[in-house]
């Protein structure tokens, strides 16, 4: 675990195991096909250019090895085991794993964790989330066996297909946080860190910066949901950004800490690089890297002045250093 952390014990790690998601907007971006090649060089240029600033690196089998040679020889490693998206199929976002992985094998890959994403909702019906706790508990296991750390990300969503961005959503929000926090902080589960969303949507906190013109809740109430959803917390947990902008972000962090939340980190991909898309995609490798280098270190390093609130990760076991845990 502290491979993956700062000197401080805080997870500061930059994301980059977006694959379908990343792959439709290269494309959207440059009007053509996405090869395997271009997935490859984009990862790779990011963990490049990125790692010297971050304690750790989150990337995926599928395209992102090169890019994990690459790293800063001080960044630890981080591999995606779930395929890309969700079965669609049927109900319930399931989840798969990629077929050709393993905790093992991300284990001889290098990696210092295991990282899983699943889709998530207390309010889901109970026949789906029980197949969403027993596929964890596996993994938990399998982890567990290899004494291999294992991130468990949950995203949330609505089960009756409302819009996830919007104002009804962003009021139901914080208990889908906190709800999946409780849940997945049980023991059965073998989660040695919850990567976890903010509990509000900025855009509707009164008086953000971010704010529109509706508003779910008032910049207190926001903070009592920060406060309320780390305290439901019985596992370290680190926020991730979801894709919103980087100035979005690094509010959310600012109120954590205004708010007096001990987090221990954050896995931040898309608000520190996805504005770099249409870069890569139009001017190509050497315009991206010059770009990485100027805005890129600059969004990444904006989010790690935010985390000075932050505390270590073997805080949350009520350890003062991460050698206790091993004694």
């Amino acid at each position: 675990m502290q491979k993956l952390a700062n000197d401080r014990g805080v997870i500061a790690a930059a994301a980059m195991d977006q694959r379908g998601s990343l792959k439709k907007a290269l494309s959207a971006a440059r009007s053509g096909p996405v090869s395997t090649e271009d997935m490859e060089e984009f990862k790779s240029l990011v963990s490049e250019v990125l790692t010297p600033h971050a304690s750790a690196i989150l990337l995926d089998p599928e395209y992102g090895l090169p890019a994990a040679e690459r790293r800063a020889p001080t960044a630890g490693l981080l591999l995606a085991y779930e395929e890309s998206g969700y079965d669609n199929t049927q109900p319930g976002r399931l989840p798969d794993l990629l077929p050709h992985e393993s905790a093992s094998r991300i284990k001889r890959a290098g990696a210092n964790a295991v990282k899983v994403l699943i889709y998530y909702t207390p309010f889901e019906r109970p026949e789906i989330n029980d197949i969403k706790h027993a596929f964890i508990e596996r993994i938990g296991g399998e982890c567990a066996a290899e004494e291999i750390p294992f991130f468990l990300e949950f995203v949330g969503y609505d089960p009756e297909g409302g819009d996830e961005k919007g104002l009804e959503y962003a009021r139901r929000k914080p208990e889908v946080v906190i709800g999946s926090m409780k849940e997945f902080g049980q023991d059965r589960y073998h989660v040695d860190v919850l990567k976890v969303e903010i509990p509000v949507n900025m855009q509707f906190v009164g008086g953000a910066a971010a704010a529109s013109a509706d508003v779910a809740y008032s910049k207190s109430e926001a903070m009592d949901y920060f406060r309320e959803a780390a305290g439901s917390a019985s596992k370290p947990f680190i926020y991730l950004s979801a894709g919103v902008s980087n100035a979005e972000f690094t509010e959310s962090l600012e109120l954590a800490a205004e708010a007096g939340v001990k987090f221990n980190g954050v896995l931040c991909g898309r608000a520190t690089w996805k504005e770099g898309i249409p870069i890569y995609a139009q001017k190509g490798a050497d315009a991206f890297r010059r770009w990485l280098e100027q805005d890129g270190v600059r969004n990444i390093e904006a989010v790690n002045s935010r985390m000075q609130a932050a505390g270590p990760w073997y805080g949350a076991y009520g350890v003062a250093k991460a050698e206790d845990l091993v004694a």
